[in-house]
């Protein structure tokens, strides 16, 4: 007997800390679209954990940016749903216990090392690697393998690294890149699924709130390849399902620069204020997507 699909879910996942943009309206349309055209749900999540940039002024900006762009979500914030809440921060509790496993399975450990050492001990970032990417965490910072971990403590304050299985090759087949390869310890490191300042990574976060969520497919830029490859262990350690992915060309300003929320002319409201229409936006995207 063969076992049905699981009906289309996909999600849109802003994160409320600057005004969105061209590049960001064109991967959410792209979402947007993809779970319309499989007659799916599309589920919004506020990816508000950056304590340091998240502004509730931005948060109502993007819920007004994202209808204004024409697209509607099934589940999220004003909508509700069977997996609420829709904002991470008030999520913490699932990140906890995701933490907890990871860390009584034994496959993290605690880091004190800061990112200018790491890089000191690399000389040299990896090959592909993207200005926000983490560094290849070097083997001999890490704790010998069994050695008897600390407890994480009510109140963390190191971080936590998941410590990757050294020349594991791991792939996935991309939706619109086709097949992917990278290879642990190599591609990349040792990585964050908790930070000092006692806040879940965006990696195990991510994770948690999709399989929590039954996302099917993670529709999201393509600088975000190598993270894909992080959280496929991680799907693997918490025993969850791992969804489908399709990574979208990100949109690049007149000097090659991939957009940022610092390139405030691109930005819908900006855009808006010119009178730029919705519609304009997302025959501009289908054409792009064509």
């Amino acid at each position: 007997m063969v076992t049905p699909a699981p009906a289309y879910r996909g999600r849109l996942a802003p994160s409320p800390t600057g005004h969105l943009h061209l590049g960001h309206a064109r991967t959410f349309w792209v979402a947007a679209e993809r779970a319309r055209a499989a007659g799916g749900t599309l589920v919004l999540r506020s990816e508000d954990l950056d304590a340091v940039r998240f502004r509730l002024d931005f948060a109502a900006a993007m819920l007004e940016d994202l209808h204004w762009l024409g697209l509607d979500w099934q589940e999220g914030p004003g909508v509700g749903g069977p997996h609420a809440p829709y904002e991470q921060s008030a999520r913490r509790p699932l990140y906890r216990a995701a933490l907890e496993r990871l860390h009584a399975a034994g496959l993290i450990f605690p880091c004190t090392r800061t990112r200018r050492d790491v890089l000191e001990a690399i000389g040299a970032p990896h090959e592909g690697a993207g200005p926000d990417d983490e560094p290849v965490y070097p083997r001999e910072f890490r704790p010998p393998a069994g050695a008897p971990l600390p407890p994480l403590g009510a109140t963390i304050g190191v971080n936590w690294r998941l410590r990757v299985p050294d020349g594991e090759e791991l792939a996935f087949t991309d939706g619109r890149l086709g097949a992917q390869r990278a290879t642990a310890g190599r591609d990349f490191g040792d990585f964050l699924v908790w930070r000092r300042d006692d806040v879940p990574s965006y990696q195990l976060a991510c994770v948690v709130d999709d399989a929590a969520m039954g996302i099917t497919e993670v529709v999201r830029g393509d600088d975000l390849v190598r993270s894909t490859f992080r959280q496929l262990l991680l799907y693997r350690a918490l025993g969850a399902a791992v969804p489908a992915f399709y990574h979208c060309p990100l949109l690049r300003d007149a000097l090659g620069e991939r957009l940022a929320k610092r390139h405030d002319a691109l930005s819908l409201r900006t855009l808006r204020g010119q009178g730029v229409t919705p519609a304009e936006l997302r025959a501009r995207f289908a054409a792009a997507e064509g």
